[in-house]
């Protein structure tokens, strides 16, 4: 299997290390896939920047000139957590362009697969706004350049703790691109929404988009299982009824259960299991072509080792035995996690007949 790999230095030329998104999350990744020799097993995917009219492509062009400037003026806040450096406008192109050219040489056969490790992160930038740590949107604009290559469907799945609502919004109203994503709702034991607030179980799509986004939110403390049930019962059907072409899986790694600033309970190791899950499906609807895009993720101990188990699933490798045990979750938690999970079982089997 020629199994792709998008990485380059500039990525680590954004943010800074007292920032909860920093380069020492990549660092962390490449540093373990060195001493496992994973690097050896992957084909390194050469791209170029994206040019601020491709940006455009799902961006405002007036926002993308926003970020161009506040990076040439040395960096500044689009937000209370969204902070540009003086190179993230060059590492956010560089981003976008390596995400682009990853969807490209799988959906033309030269690679089987690919993951793109890259930052900053896409997935909560708007149309015309950056917000959560990103600035632009990597896996939308990966799906328009599979668009523009040719593919006629895409489906973008997002299993980051925090609802994409970036991606969502950009595709809300189109019926090309199916968007899934499973987050986390809300906070521990009942204390309020968690961040972004969107990514209800009724956002379904508008106009020829209708259908076309499925949301599974869910409390505080789902595992696993939990998980694993979500993919086989709502988002594989639905993957098959949309038939795309390529899929992109949105792949942060903050729902892991040490993560410090979510609350899910995710072990290392069902990453390969969710990740077996996507090949699967893949090859039955798109002869296996799939890209997944770094998101968040910020236990970088946790983080490294998820990337590692996602790779080794999708190189056809049994799951590494990382002795990642998860803590205990109080019955309630459980039983709050189960409700909203049968509910969204529920109400996508019934409206989108999966």
């Amino acid at each position: 299997m020629r199994l792709g790999f998008a990485y380059d230095d500039v990525f680590l030329e954004h943010g800074h290390e007292s920032h909860p998104e920093a380069p020492g999350r990549l660092r962390a990744i490449m540093q373990h896939l060195q001493a496992t020799g994973w690097m050896g097993e992957l084909t390194p995917i050469s791209f170029e920047p994206a040019q601020p009219e491709e940006i455009a492509w799902v961006h405002d062009a007036e926002y993308v000139e926003e970020v161009a400037q506040l990076s040439r003026m040395g960096g500044g806040h689009l937000d209370f957590d969204t902070e540009a450096t003086p190179r993230t406008y060059e590492a956010a192109l560089a981003a976008a362009g390596a995400c682009m050219a990853a969807v490209r040489k799988v959906l033309t056969g030269y690679l089987d697969a690919a993951f793109c490790a890259v930052r900053p992160p896409g997935h909560h930038a708007l149309p015309a706004r950056g917000m959560g740590f990103c600035f632009f949107n990597n896996a939308a604009l990966a799906a328009e350049a599979a668009l523009r290559q040719g593919a006629e469907r895409v489906a973008i799945l997002d299993w980051d703790a925090h609802h994409g609502n970036g991606t969502q919004e950009i595709f809300y109203h189109r019926g090309d691109v199916l968007y899934m994503s499973i987050h986390q709702a809300y906070r521990l034991g009942g204390g309020g929404v968690f961040y972004p607030g969107t990514g209800t179980v009724d956002e379904l799509g508008v106009d020829a988009g209708l259908g076309k986004t499925i949301n599974v939110p869910l409390p505080a403390g789902a595992g696993d299982q939990d998980y694993i049930e979500a993919f086989e019962k709502i988002f594989v059907p639905a993957i098959e009824l949309h038939a795309p072409d390529l899929i992109i899986v949105s792949a942060g790694y903050d729902a892991h259960h040490s993560d410090p600033i979510t609350e899910m309970n995710l072990s290392a190791a069902v990453f390969h299991r969710l990740t077996s899950i996507v090949k699967g499906v893949a090859q039955t609807t798109c002869d296996g072509a799939v890209v997944f895009v770094l998101e968040g993720g910020y236990n970088r101990v946790a983080l490294a080792r998820s990337v590692e188990q996602t790779l080794r699933a999708m190189a056809g490798e049994p799951p590494a035995d990382d002795n990642d045990r998860l803590p205990a979750v109080l019955p309630a938690y459980h039983a709050a996690v189960r409700r909203y999970l049968d509910h969204a079982i529920e109400m996508h089997k019934s409206r989108l007949g999966l």
